[in-house]
């Protein structure tokens, strides 16, 4: 009997494109309680937008459950990116097993520090990465932008 609480964390792949431009546009509907559909281009095409980097995606039970994605900028610096959960399954460790993913891709990769960015006012989201080793570098404009060196 399989176990439906096992996670398995991939790439992502082009028939993933639906669900998880699905899922993280949930994501910031709940948060936002509305949508910019001009704010989030990078989702129409995830394969060749995120070509450069990677782009997890997270199933249980086959359900896709969470995604993250790493992009590589300069000197040695990546940003993750699109780091969502599914509204029914958060606080079940899922964030933390995708981060930790990305964290491990970047180590080996080489790159040396690690980029974020989130909105403020997203306390637990604030609270997760700070609990996860992230430091806070700055806040502008109503965002907190955090680092790791690895």
């Amino acid at each position: 009997m399989e176990d439906f609480r096992i996670l398995t964390i991939s790439a992502f792949h082009p028939e993933d494109q639906d669900e998880v431009k699905n899922l993280v546009l949930a994501g910031l509907v709940e948060h936002w309680g509305w949508l910019d559909s001009t704010k989030n281009p990078d989702l129409d095409d995830i394969a060749t937008q995120y070509a450069s980097g990677v782009f997890f995606v997270a199933r249980q039970a086959g359900q896709l459950v969470g995604t993250g994605a790493l992009i590589p900028r300069q000197d040695g610096v990546a940003e993750i990116v699109r780091m969502s959960v599914a509204k029914d399954v958060r606080r079940q460790g899922i964030g933390k097993k995708i981060l930790s993913e990305l964290v491990n891709h970047a180590r080996q990769a080489g790159f040396k520090r690690l980029i974020l960015e989130t909105t403020t006012t997203w306390q637990e989201v604030v609270e997760f990465y700070l609990k996860c080793g992230f430091r806070i570098t700055h806040r502008q404009d109503g965002d907190t932008y955090f680092a790791l060196d690895l």
